[in-house]
């Protein structure tokens, strides 16, 4: 199974994977590891490498963090770049995790990583955008 570590500023990826709970159910071989203030990269990378011993990642495992270039990112690229089998993406969403979730069983760490980027891009939208295309469209 394709493991999966949510790496956020403060505790969102605590928070965010609570929200995944009430959609998605019990939540199997997903961790969330926060940073926090005062904590250094170096602490993360060790915060990461005790997740990595929590779950299953033998067919892979991707981060999703919530900003490129950020420290949950910075720490993560120094464990991504030993492995094949590891991506990281980045603007962690509810909608992309879990559309990652949902197809995990089905796909490779490299395909579940464009997924997870098109579920985050395709959750975006403006209800003033909508409206004004369905106004259009009735008339």
């Amino acid at each position: 199974m394709i493991g999966v570590i949510v790496g956020t500023h403060g505790k969102l990826s605590k928070e965010i994977l609570r929200s995944t709970e009430m959609i998605f159910g019990h939540l199997e071989n997903v961790v969330g590891v926060t940073f926090e203030p005062g904590e250094s990269v170096n602490g993360l990378v060790e915060k990461y490498k005790a997740a990595l011993e929590t779950i299953d990642w033998t067919d892979g495992l991707i981060f999703l963090v919530d900003l490129f270039g950020g420290s949950p990112y910075n720490a993560a690229s120094r464990i991504v770049a030993g492995y094949e089998k590891m991506d990281i993406v980045t603007g962690v969403n509810l909608p992309m995790i879990v559309d990652l979730l949902t197809n995990r069983g089905l796909e490779n760490v490299e395909n579940l990583s464009d997924l997870a980027i098109r579920a985050g891009q395709d959750s975006m939208k403006s209800f003033r955008v909508i409206r004004d295309i369905q106004t259009e469209e009735e008339l």
